[in-house]
């Protein structure tokens, strides 16, 4: 009787390969999972709520519209306008979203201003450390105030230019099912 050298069957060949297919689709997989150093669970506190105190010492994921960076001896301070985050820690930064209050964030080392400029959308993850006051023009604001870990700039997004529509106006037959027969005119997207 014969018997096959590579140990016989047709799951033979499916043990050989399963571990190459495996590996292969959780590459895939893990693709699509975006993991930043701002990722994770925090506590639900905003900007607005912390500045009463009683948050000091927690750990936050706080984020928004960056206002200023000012690098200081040691250390660089940013003030940010707080926006609502989403699951992934980047700032909702939808025209008409409301805020979340401004605060400051403070983190060892150098950032330059020029990269880390306002208007950007910035996350940290930090502890609350108290509250300090600051003027907006002639107002004595309430910033809580960030010891920050983590800092994470989003990427810029690519601006997309307007879909415009054009016009157009023809007569048009066939015969491919779902097609319409005979002379037309509406619009059209143009991308």
């Amino acid at each position: 009787m014969f018997k096959p050298i590579h140990g016989g069957g047709p799951m033979w060949m499916i043990r050989k390969k399963f571990p190459a297919i495996a590996l292969t689709v959780s590459a895939l997989l893990s693709g699509c999972a975006t993991i930043t150093p701002v990722s994770g669970n925090f506590p639900k506190i905003a900007p607005e709520q912390a500045q009463s105190g009683r948050d000091d010492g927690k750990i936050v994921r706080w984020g928004g519209k960056l206002i200023e960076t000012q690098p200081e001896e040691h250390q660089t301070c940013f003030t940010v306008l707080g926006e609502p985050l989403r699951h992934n820690g980047q700032p909702k930064s939808e025209k008409g979203e409301a805020h979340t209050g401004r605060f400051l964030a403070c983190t060892p080392g150098f950032y330059d201003p020029m990269v880390y400029s306002s208007g950007r959308n910035i996350t940290f993850v930090g502890r609350v450390v108290g509250v300090v006051h600051h003027k907006i023009g002639q107002f004595n604001y309430l910033y809580p105030k960030l010891e920050a870990g983590a800092v994470y700039l989003w990427p810029l997004r690519p601006i997309k230019p307007p879909v415009q529509e054009q016009f157009y106006m023809g007569v048009g037959f066939g015969n491919y099912p779902g097609w319409w027969y005979g002379p037309g005119w509406g619009f059209w997207p143009y991308w």
